[in-house]
């Protein structure tokens, strides 16, 4: 009861109002109004008509807001009133197989249902020390993955592409197969062509029944873009602390990245690497450390970051993953080349991945990945004919192997590959990797002797 209290007393009343005193841009500055950082605030007009705003900033004795609708019809001397004053959502099971906006109001041609739980959108990350270990793999339907770069409940990897490589497809794939009991997917900046295409194409009726939609289109407001973000993750968090392992899927960081540039400089923020003030670098952790396991759920986070002209050192890029426990990037050669899903196996890590599997799939996984190294090492003299068989042993039994290879890495779009079946293929390759490299020692050590 007196920690109930302690909350009670620390949010504001919300009979806070003030005026509107100019607006800047996007930017609205109102006087004598000392509402808290992040509340949200309603601007009424002559029409009848309110615009909701949200607390950005101070600058003198003035309180900045932007907007989470267009600002037509607002004047100078406006009313401003507090609203809430520590931002939340309504949750629930009846969450799933609906699609929310930022704001996490039903946007689907489905009935509003009354959800019994709120939950705050900035809350807390878990406890570094009260963080189970990650231990259990979790299956994403996706053989390569699964195979090559197995992720473990709780864990959180970033999925690096330039735009058309196959982002949005690979996300569905995964809604539509993993074993997980719940997903949250996130679409911030998304087109608005792309939505119902992805909800009916991608992610289909069977992914969508137990999953949660949260869509902020590119042409919302900076401020929606945000908040979408952190009301998929507080969606993700309700079903995690009811004991579920949840599968979240955010799509894209950049553009979560590029609202928060936007009110930054809104607000007054001195731009500093690549135009991001550095607001933006201190978001970053705070969203993505939510993802992870506790004593109850997991949240595994699969985030897509759009890479800059296929430059993966952007600085978003740089950023996200030295956060993240792992990064599958996405080739667009191999995705000119119709290979899907276009991974490059090479250039892609999953940290937790000797915590989750067994000493003979990781073994399994080390040979079949040393063989793609010795072929792509080897690749332009086997282009062009040069390469002599005899040369290299491991490009001798890559190139005896290469059809098997790319069945195993190359799956079908609408296709599923449980776990095991995935192990089992893997461990069935390596046998014939570890057979044929004997046969080829065994050879070499004949034509020696016969020397």
């Amino acid at each position: 009861m007196l920690a109930l209290e302690e909350q009670i007393q620390r949010i504001l009343p919300v009979g806070l109002s003030g005026s509107v005193t100019k607006i800047v841009g996007l930017t609205v500055a109102v006087s004598d109004f000392p509402a808290p950082l992040g509340s949200v605030c309603k601007i009424a007009t002559e029409s009848g008509r309110s615009v909701e705003v949200e607390v950005i900033g101070f600058q003198g004795e003035h309180t900045l807001l932007l907007p989470y609708d267009e600002l037509t019809g607002i004047r100078r001397g406006n009313r401003v009133t507090m609203v809430q004053s520590v931002p939340g959502i309504r949750v629930g099971d009846q969450l799933l197989g609906r699609v929310l906006d930022g704001r996490g109001r039903f946007i689907d041609s489905g009935v509003p249902a009354a959800l019994p739980h709120r939950a705050p959108i900035h809350a807390e990350a878990t406890s570094p020390l009260k963080r189970p270990r990650i231990d259990t793999p979790l299956g994403t339907g996706v053989r390569v993955i699964d195979g090559l770069l197995t992720a473990g409940k709780g864990q959180r990897l970033g999925i690096f592409a330039g735009s058309g490589v196959g982002k949005s497809v690979l996300m569905g794939q995964m809604a539509r197969n993993s074993t997980a009991d719940v997903n949250v997917v996130v679409l911030v900046g998304e087109r608005g062509r792309e939505v119902r295409e992805f909800i009916e194409k991608d992610l289909g009726p069977e992914g969508l029944a137990r999953s949660v939609v949260i869509v902020a289109t590119s042409d919302a407001p900076a401020l929606q873009r945000l908040r979408a973000a952190f009301v998929g993750t507080a969606v993700a968090e309700h079903f995690r602390d009811q004991g579920k392992d949840v599968l979240l899927m955010m799509d894209s960081v950049t553009r979560f990245a590029l609202a928060q540039r936007e009110i930054g400089l809104a607000a007054g923020e001195p731009p500093a690497t690549r135009g991001y003030p550095p607001s933006v670098f201190a978001l970053l952790p705070r969203l993505l450390e939510r993802s992870g396991r506790n004593d109850r759920g997991s949240i595994t986070g699969f985030y897509t970051v759009l890479v800059e002209a296929d430059d993966a050192n952007e600085p978003i890029s740089d950023t996200v993953r030295g956060i993240l426990d792992g990064h599958i990037m996405l080739s667009r050669k191999l995705a000119h080349q119709a290979h899907w899903p276009a991974i490059d196996v090479l250039a892609s890590i999953s940290r937790s991945m000797p915590d989750v599997t067994t000493d003979q799939h990781r073994a399994a996984s080390d040979g079949l990945k040393q063989l793609l190294a010795a072929y792509r090492e080897s690749e332009d003299l086997i282009s062009i004919g040069a390469y002599q068989a005899g040369s290299n042993q491991q490009v001798d039994v890559s190139l005896r192997m290469r059809e098997a290879i790319q069945q195993f890495l190359q799956q079908g779009m609408s296709e599923s590959a449980a776990l095991d079946s995935t192990i089992e293929q893997l461990l069935q390759l390596s046998q014939v990797r570890e057979s044929l490299l004997q046969n080829s020692s065994a050879s070499d050590e004949t034509h020696a002797a016969s020397a």
